[in-house]
């Protein structure tokens, strides 16, 4: 890549989202406390089933880790759809017809919530209503496209099978979902945090959970050693930090993806792309400044697998610049997003062996529709009301095709991680990096990990992830330090930044 080109990238990642909405601050909790109801996590489903549950009278609170919204709803495209990508050819051919139907209802019905809800509430959150395409220009991929615009029929699903699409790409067809619907998230869902706070919801940012207590009045324990005491609990901290009964993290697999918001020379039409082969690039708008900026995304891999995560960035850059050209790159930004065995995401009771406590993850990198189904779901679960989606999402679940073959490849991925990581030993010393450049290094004899920032000072962290022990890898486009084995990351400092890991990394000594 062309060192001036590089050069136009934001230096930071930041995402669009959280760049253009004020959302409001809340205390850590201090104290004690007891409610109807505590969910972990307020993201889109913990403040969406916040939203449903006060309006029906419920006494809610929701913990927050870090700040609200801050974690992957903050970094989505925003996509509200029930078109992800090729899957409901492949649903009809593992699950049978009438539960692939199902799925697309649940998420057509959470996509129609959220546009009615804007509109009832005049939400000035950018909504439009645009076309959704899943497009190729692969030979190998056009059968699967025509398999999947068959299914659109056999479901009854508004959609096309076209042989153009109106932004300029070599496509050999495409098949359309019509109406779909975009937003920025942020702006939405700050809508509903100030909703549910006149409501009497509870919200604590900073405030780490960490352990629960199950039985019929569960309770969850923070880091700092306050209690929360409930009748039900809402687990939706997108990994699940609790999982002792649940066994989350053999049964789903965790990748990251990238997004570059471009001010393009050339004119972008509207509609919402995604290519159905390797390597993924999706395409969607959003209003700036009276103008389109529009949000490349793409370059999936696993969590940990990649050091130079940067050069993803540059060849979305590259391919913006071939497409519609770029005038600005004001943000950029990465996300990262657990899959269930069979790609249906987990929506229910936690376990078996777990009363009153209920989960919400996997969704696959379509989190807008699949993240407001599941408060739905989660709400109707609570209220012990009716739900013809609860038997489709139910974590407890287990399909002999495909779940086997890939909790087997899952699982030998993590005890390969695990071996790799302790037999290596770099021949790299702290001192020796650059500015701004991180490594896995060695510290007298041991595998540690070192940054050093661009006024020189160095950070050193013992690598070993505090999850369940597999040795961590830099993430140089994030500056990060990342686990292989189940997705966790830490700051360069230590810090957690994404789960199922708890605990920070111990902080070693510089020399």
């Amino acid at each position: 890549m062309p060192e001036e080109i590089s050069r136009n990238m934001p230096r930071y990642p930041e995402p669009f989202w959280r760049g253009t909405a004020e959302l409001p601050s809340f205390r850590k909790l201090e104290d004690d406390i007891t409610v109807d109801v505590a969910i972990v996590g307020a993201g889109i489903t913990g403040i969406t089933s916040a939203y449903l549950l006060a309006k029906e009278g419920v006494k809610v609170a929701v913990l927050e880790a870090g700040k609200v919204l801050d974690g992957t709803t903050g970094h989505t495209t925003a996509k509200v759809t029930a078109q992800h990508n090729l899957i409901y050819d492949e649903l009809i051919t593992h699950f049978g017809e009438e539960k692939a139907r199902l799925y697309y209802s649940a998420n057509h019905e959470a996509m129609e919530f959220v546009k009615s809800l804007a509109n009832s509430d005049q939400i000035e959150c950018d909504l439009t209503e645009e076309d959704a395409y899943v497009y190729t220009n692969s030979s190998q991929e056009l059968q699967r496209l025509i398999n999947e615009f068959k299914a659109y029929e056999r479901l009854g699903i508004n959609g096309e099978y076209v042989s153009e699409i109106p932004i300029p790409i070599d496509a050999l067809a495409a098949v359309v979902m019509k109406k779909q619907a975009q937003i920025h998230p942020l702006k939405f869902l700050n809508h509903l945090v100030k909703k549910i706070t006149e409501m009497g919801v509870q919200i604590y940012e900073h405030t780490t959970a960490v352990d629960i207590e199950d039985g019929s009045d569960p309770v969850v324990t923070t880091r700092n050693g306050h209690k929360v005491k409930c009748r039900q609990m809402i687990v939706s901290s997108h990994f699940p930090f609790y999982d002792v009964k649940g066994f989350y993290f053999s049964r789903m697999s965790v990748e990251r993806s990238y997004v570059l918001a471009v001010k393009t020379e050339k004119p972008f039409p509207g509609g919402m792309y995604i290519n159905a082969e390797r390597p993924t690039r999706s395409l969607r708008y959003t209003n700036w400044n009276g103008e389109k900026l529009v949000l490349f995304g793409g370059d999936s891999h696993k969590t940990g697998d990649e050091t130079d995560t940067h050069k993803y960035y540059e060849e979305l850059q590259a391919f913006a610049g071939e497409t519609f050209g770029i005038k600005e790159i004001p943000y950029r930004w990465s996300a990262q997003d657990p899959t269930t065995l069979d790609k249906i995401p987990f929506i229910g009771p936690y376990s078996s062996a777990t009363a009153n406590i209920y989960v919400a993850t996997g969704y696959r990198k379509w989190g807008m529709t699949n993240s407001v189904n599941a408060a739905k779901l989660l709400r109707d679960h609570i209220l012990e009301r009716d739900n013809p989606y609860k038997e489709l999402f139910d974590p407890n679940r287990f399909h002999a095709d495909p779940d086997v073959k890939k909790f087997v490849s899952i699982n030998a991925h993590v005890a390969k991680e695990l071996v790799k990581g302790k037999l290596e030993h770099p021949s790299i010393q702290p001192e020796n990096l650059k500015s701004d450049e991180g490594a896995v290094v060695t510290v007298n004899g041991r595998r540690a990990g070192a940054y050093k920032d661009e006024s020189g000072q160095l950070f050193v962290v013992d690598t070993t992830c505090t999850h369940m022990g597999c040795e961590l890898e830099w993430n140089n486009g994030e500056r990060t330090w990342d686990c292989p084995c189940h997705g966790s990351r830490f700051s360069y400092k230590g810090e957690v930044v994404e789960g199922p890991a708890e605990l920070p990394l111990k902080q070693l000594p510089a020399e």
